[in-house]
């Protein structure tokens, strides 16, 4: 099988396995959007309806039933129903006609605080299952059940209430601090109707998908043919150069590497060419003179080793730009990788303990920005130099194993350099290694007249305890290197798996913090402003708040910088805008006379938009 056919196997067989993967992600992502879209409309219409608490509180089935018909009308509710505090049922609505048995309300609620809205699945068995895709798609009869208190601020234990105490009761300003359950609702979900509600974008997906990975195996098969085209006139070329049958130079259209290869091996070529036709003519003279014989054999022999040499230099050559940087000289990211998976092979075979450090420069684009890219070079052929002045002193704490190539130094890319300490006798180690490279590297360098002093962060990560692959390694090594750049105490840090744990903490922070203002998370503080002569209130300053379901109460100096990160806080910011003109509307409404408000604003929301949005 050629090479083409083998790169065109392994992408369609690549490609098809990222299409796959992307459609069930896209199935998974369609069926959790439509089943919080259908969670939301139920809060949002019982919200609505703050006549359901008095037809609760009257048991008045006749009121009840319209009021259970609109939740029939949100996509995928199938039956409604209707139970008092303490949950006995009142009114039902069953779209579905189903005679199929419904759990308890007690095993729907069950984990559930009693102020909270439950979500649970059940089988055609009535066994709890998962709300997720999984369950859906294979668990045949399968409902999501959807269970929420309908709250009210009147007691409803009073005796004789009307009408106008359900509806003057929210009013009251400790209303909201003395919510009572006054009833139940208890929804049902198809799951069948929420995967058909994604079915068709689910399917563009896959085709779309289908559709991209048939372009590209085309583009694919024609360009692995151009190139495997070229490669194989270099195989017939340096065979026939080899055996001797090539005299004439092959024309080449090919550029960058394989076009120099091609140059070389013509000029190779030619050598060889002329140096047959000089050969048959000193044979000839060989018989007329035997001095001029000999030094035309040895001027022959000269030229031989000058073609061979030139092969070699340009071998050594091609070698260098392929495989150390051009800049320090040092090994680069191709060489640094196929070297340790090496060594890392020799380490576990053997049982020893390796070190890798992970070096990178604190604010390295500064030297570029102020002194130009020519200094920022003369500072990375400094560290370079400075890095393998120490490596070399620290060969105490290791043993280097001979290879090819020496990596313990070597540069990735940038500002980026890595140190291997291989066969350590402890882990502890690395530390007096990572020491002696922070004293070196912070003493300052002179670049022309300028003095500069350099604070470098590494992170250290060691096999087989963190990793046993090149990959892995320099992975974990980046990780605990960015956490040594943002402590104020460490210059170097070895890496740990809360590491990890705390950049998921913070993807999963951000996730939440996109639909705080969809969730109804976010609250407003209002701190007074009081005139100290007077007593009297002057004016009152607006404080954003987010009340995490889960993590509780989480202050801005953790949120507002995120939320600009993200590119989120416009939207944090209309909020608060908006909110701060309602809540002044009810002080008004409740003659309560507050002059002003302050808002704090970000930088961000200073858009072309911003006074016009202001103003509205």
């Amino acid at each position: 099988m050629t090479i083409a056919n083998r790169v065109t196997i392994l992408f369609v067989c690549v490609a098809l396995l990222l299409v796959f993967s992307l459609t069930l992600f896209s199935a998974y992502r369609e069926y959790h959007v439509a089943l919080n879209s259908t969670v939301d409309a139920i809060v949002a219409t019982e919200r609505a309806h703050p006549e359901l608490q008095l037809a609760i509180y009257r048991r008045d089935q006749q009121e009840l039933l319209p009021i259970l018909e609109e939740f029939l009308e949100i996509p995928a509710v199938t039956a409604a129903m209707v139970r008092d505090g303490l949950q006995d049922l009142l009114a039902e609505s069953d779209s579905s006609q189903s005679s199929a048995l419904k759990p308890p309300f007690g095993v729907i609620r069950s984990g559930s605080s009693t102020a909270d809205t439950s979500l649970s699945a059940f089988n055609a068995l009535l066994e709890p299952i998962d709300i997720g895709l999984w369950s859906a798609w294979f668990d045949s009869g399968a409902q999501i059940y959807v269970a929420l208190p309908v709250f009210t601020a009147v007691n409803p234990g009073q005796q004789g209430l009307q009408s106008y105490d359900f509806f003057i009761a929210p009013l009251d300003p400790a209303a909201k601090s003395s919510l009572r359950i006054i009833g139940y609702l208890q929804l049902q979900v198809s799951p069948d109707l929420l995967l058909a509600s994604g079915r068709s974008t689910v399917r563009m997906s896959l085709l779309g998908g289908l559709l991209l990975t048939l372009i590209a195996t085309v583009a694919v098969v024609l360009i692995t043919r151009h190139i495997t085209g070229d490669l194989s006139k270099l195989a017939k070329l340096a065979e026939g150069v080899v055996s001797g049958d090539s005299d004439q130079p092959v024309e080449f259209h090919a550029k960058g590497e394989i076009g120099d290869i091609a140059a070389v091996l013509n000029s190779v070529i030619g050598g060889l060419t002329s140096l047959k036709r000089e050969t048959v003519a000193g044979q000839k003279l060989l018989s007329m003179k035997v001095d001029e014989r000999t030094s035309q054999l040895t001027e022959r022999d000269e030229e031989l080793t000058r073609a061979a040499e030139e092969i070699s230099e340009t071998k050594t050559r091609l070698e260098r730009l392929a495989y150390y940087d051009n800049l320090t000289e040092l090994p680069n990211r191709r060489l640094f990788t196929e070297q340790l998976d090496l060594l890392l092979d020799i380490n576990q075979r053997n049982g020893h303990t390796l070190a890798l450090l992970f070096l990178n420069i604190d604010n390295f684009k500064r030297i570029n920005d102020s002194l130009g890219h020519a200094a920022g070079d003369q500072v990375l052929v400094e560290i370079a130099r400075r890095l393998l002045l120490s490596v070399r002193e620290s060969d105490a704490v290791g043993h280097y194993v001979e290879t090819e190539h020496r990596i313990d130094v070597s540069r990735l890319g940038g500002d980026e350099f890595t140190v291997v300490l291989n066969q350590m006798e402890a882990v502890e180690s690395a530390t007096t290694v990572a020491k002696r490279l922070l004293n070196e590297l912070e003493k300052p360098l002179n670049i022309g007249e300028q003095e500069l002093v350099i604070s470098p962060s590494i992170g250290i990560a060691t096999a087989p305890q963190d990793s046993v692959s090149a990959e892995g390694l320099l992975k974990l090594a980046g990780i605990a290197m960015h956490h040594a750049k943002e402590s104020v105490r460490d210059q170097y840090l070895f890496y740990s798996e809360e590491m990890d744990a705390s950049g998921v903490a913070r993807l999963s922070l951000e996730a939440d913090l996109r639909k705080a203002v969809y969730r109804n998370e976010l609250t407003l503080h209002y701190q007074p402003q009081v005139n100290t002569v007077s007593g009297a209130v002057v004016g009152a300053e607006a404080l954003l708040r987010w009340e995490h379901p889960e993590r509780g109460s989480i202050p801005p100096f953790q949120f507002i910088p995120l939320a600009e990160q993200i590119g989120v806080m416009a939207d944090l910011g209309d909020w608060v805008l908006e909110e701060a003109c309602r809540q002044l509307k009810a002080f008004d409404a409740m003659d309560l006379m507050l002059p002003r408000v302050a808002i704090n604003i970000s930088a961000f929301q200073f858009k072309t938009d911003f006074v016009q949005k202001l103003s509205q």
